[in-house]
């Protein structure tokens, strides 16, 4: 087999099962990230690695040890895998069985290291399929769309602000241009460090986004953190508006699976996985992990206990912050401290409800809201999803699914999924006379949380411990990534940690731009 040449990166490489080639998208000037040089893999007897966690980043990290010759041992409390993109059997009222899960996700093509993990088990992705358009609906009338929007900066920011409703010439005349500097010239990590301190809600007032915008366009980017814009971080949402706007050329378009998380995603990874001679251990959870003298830990789950090499925790935020709690020689106590002010962001609602009769015809798959109380988005998903689709060829109905983000902690439960049904009839009145055949509905609080100030108590890959590393989207990565595509880099980073301790190259990454890509922007910002 040829070595084929990656132009645009100047680097070659071989294409073997161990060795995927690189992928970055339509962008050109997207970043590749070389791991330290070291020999392919494992010879002789290699060392023994406990992965703790089966999401993204769990998954990403033992894909990254075993396709090196790492035995690998992945320990999931859950019995399926997948973390926040799990998916679970249902039996509905009419027979049918469904799957289940916390609802939809949007992959967009600038996440290009979990595309890669993706590819392990599809190489064309094929079980990922295209949404047309991503259109954002105020309950004023306003309503945007991103399907005509240029999708290279600086192109994309400007025919966003020409085309939104939401932006008129008195609008953009009254903006301060000056504070919104900040925007043109993104670079990582420094955005931290230069906004950690500053709210989101707070930065929009400054720069003066016209209050049409920041309900419709900024306000819906903020929530896609769980969290109220009062009190995110303004580093993650500026961060957001450069992987995304101005960072990037892949644009705002994404793909979803064509089918549930499991049969498109997780069972064909797990399949990969077993084939590279993981043991995935699901419905088990880790209960303590000792540090070793001698160097790796000692993890105790469900009652039988293992020695291991090195350790990866690949952990939601709740899990983590009980782990450690649970393991009092992990680390060191500035460590420990950091892991225990972790907050997660306030409960979610995801409501799917199955439909007696077909939304119509002309609604988009996925639709973000604002200004309809708590609804954040609808998705209908037999416009995408094969499982919904063929329930809803069957039976003449459809089936949808509502989001509401950052609910209050204390609210009544019941209360709130009645509102969010009666948004659902304001959005599509035709819904308003449908029977509800079967709905289930799924409360969580365990995403991460970024508020104001707190960057510097992140995790970061590495830890005191040269045999512990973290993964997942709570984790201070210092590059352009957020939401999946920052639990899938962490994943590999941790595994490169661990693989360049044992002297074996790692995995090569992409990753959207750390810095704004326009010379020009980049002068402009330095007046601010």
């Amino acid at each position: 087999m040829t070595a084929p040449t990656n132009r645009g990166a100047g680097v070659t490489l071989r294409r073997t099962p161990e060795n995927p080639a690189p992928r970055r998208g339509r962008d050109r000037r997207a970043e590749i990230l070389h791991p330290p040089a070291g020999r392919p893999r494992f010879t002789g007897d290699a060392p023994r690695v406990a992965v703790v966690g089966g999401g993204i980043a769990g998954l990403a990290a033992a894909t990254g040890l075993a396709e090196r010759g790492a035995r690998v041992t992945l320990y999931e409390r859950e019995p399926t895998l997948g973390g926040r993109l799990a998916g679970w059997p249902v039996d509905l009222g009419d027979g049918s069985r469904v799957t289940m899960s916390r609802g939809f996700h949007a992959f967009f093509r600038q996440y290009y290291n979990l595309r890669g993990l993706l590819r392990r088990a599809d190489g064309g992705l094929s079980m990922l399929t295209a949404v047309p358009d991503y259109p954002l609906q105020h309950s004023a009338g306003l309503r945007d769309s991103f399907a005509r929007v240029p999708r290279t900066p600086p192109w994309s920011a400007a025919g966003f602000a020409a085309l939104s409703p939401t932006f008129g010439w008195r609008d953009l005349a009254r903006m301060d241009p000056r504070a919104a500097l900040p925007l043109l010239d993104v670079r990582v990590p420094d955005v931290h460090t230069a906004l950690d301190g500053v709210s989101a809600h707070d930065f929009l007032t400054a720069v003066r986004f016209p209050e049409a915008a920041h309900h419709l366009a900024f306000e819906v980017f903020s929530r896609s953190f769980f969290a109220d814009p009062r009190e995110l971080s303004a580093a993650e949402l500026v961060l957001m508006f450069h992987i995304y706007f101005l960072g990037s050329s892949e644009g705002l378009l994404f793909d979803v699976p064509a089918e549930p998380f499991p049969q498109a995603l997780w069972d064909p990874l797990a399949a990969y996985l077993t084939g590279h001679g993981v043991r995935l251990r699901t419905a088990t959870p880790v209960e303590e992990v000792a540090p070793l003298g001698s160097g790796g830990h000692r993890i105790t789950a469900d009652g039988r206990t293992e020695r291991f090499d090195a350790t990866v925790l690949a952990l939601d935020t709740p899990g983590l912050r009980a782990l450690v709690s649970a393991s009092p020689g992990v680390a060191d106590p500035a460590w420990r401290d950091g892991v225990r002010r972790l907050r997660t962001a306030p409960p979610f609602l995801v409501s799917r409800l199955w439909l007696d009769r077909p939304v119509d015809r002309g609604r988009a798959g996925f639709l973000g809201t604002s200004g309809y109380g708590s609804l954040d988005n609808v998705s209908v998903l037999e416009r995408w999803e094969g499982e919904a689709a063929r329930w809803a060829a069957r039976t003449g109905g459809s089936v949808v699914e509502l989001h509401a983000y950052a609910l209050d902690p204390g609210a009544d439960r019941q209360v709130e999924q009645k509102r969010l049904l009666e948004q659902l009839h304001r959005v599509y009145p035709e819904t308003a006379d449908a029977r509800i055949t079967d709905q289930r509905h799924e409360w969580r609080a365990d995403c991460p949380l970024f508020p104001v100030g707190t960057y510097g108590d992140r995790p970061g890959v590495r830890t005191q411990d040269p045999t512990l590393v973290v993964a997942g989207d709570l984790v201070r990565t210092d590059l352009p990534v957020a939401l999946m595509e920052r639990a899938a880099t962490s994943g590999f980073l941790a595994a490169n940690v661990l693989l360049q301790r044992w002297g074996v190259r790692g995995q090569t990454l992409w990753t959207v731009p750390r810095r704004g890509r326009s010379r020009a922007m980049r002068l402009l910002a330095s007046l601010a």
